[in-house]
């Protein structure tokens, strides 16, 4: 399948920042989505958006039913995703590890690790028996570097860069694991760390416009691949 074929593409973390305007650009350029974010209103209206044959639900990501279940939805659709892109994620409240309440650090495991590899788990097997497919996994710039107050976060997606590794050692030839770091973009999560100096950054959708045809781009000799959106 080229890049500018028609693509299946399930994407997580649909209702704002990077996964909604990466909804956005799929679409635009004619490719089928299936989303999900835990907003119950903004799924709603993307459903009443955007229409058939285009699917968006509810699911949290930490709860490993909520996933069997939308993947076994979304495979009754389609034998498999051709794109398969982990976005959501989650962030804390600027602070030193100490002061993070086990609440507040379970939460971040759990939907930046835990909801990846659940994700993974449920239409990883789908995509083999397709015999094509690749799989996204967000990393971020604090994947490969750190900063303070954002332990909890950079220990997540330093996570995801060795999950998606040790992945793609495992998956078949015909499938590629990347993990991708989007780069510094002014989302609600940006803003979090930086306050309002997060504006002085590219806007998401500004950014959609060289990260969707990246991601679209991608193959199976990426497999691998540590990338990052070109700037």
């Amino acid at each position: 399948m080229t890049s500018n074929s028609a693509k299946t593409i399930v994407l997580t973390g649909v209702s704002r920042g990077l996964g909604q305007a990466m909804l956005e650009g799929f679409i635009a350029q004619g490719h089928r989505l299936f989303g999900c974010a835990t907003d119950e209103g903004a799924i709603a209206q993307l459903q009443n958006t955007y229409n058939a044959p285009h699917h968006f639900s509810v699911v949290d990501l930490a709860d490993e039913r909520q996933v069997q279940r939308w993947s076994q939805q979304v495979l009754q659709e389609i034998p498999a995703p051709d794109i398969l892109i982990n976005n959501a994620g989650v962030i804390n409240e600027p602070a030193r590890v100490w002061e993070i309440s086990a609440p507040e650090f379970d939460r971040i495991i759990d939907v930046n690790i835990k909801g990846v590899a659940n994700v993974l788990r449920h239409f990883i097997p789908a995509m083999i028996d397709s015999q094509g497919g690749i799989i996204v996994n967000f990393s971020s710039t604090w994947g490969r570097s750190t900063s303070p107050e954002v332990a909890p976060y950079c220990a997540t997606k330093w996570a995801i860069e060795g999950l998606t590794r040790s992945l793609s050692q495992e998956l078949p030839s015909h499938l590629a694991a990347v993990a991708l770091n989007p780069g510094v973009i002014n989302t609600d999560m940006l803003q979090t760390c930086f306050g309002s100096s997060a504006n002085n950054y590219t806007t998401p959708t500004a950014w959609a416009r060289s990260a969707v045809p990246f991601i679209l781009g991608l193959t199976s000799q990426d497999n691998g691949k540590a990338a990052t959106v070109p700037g």
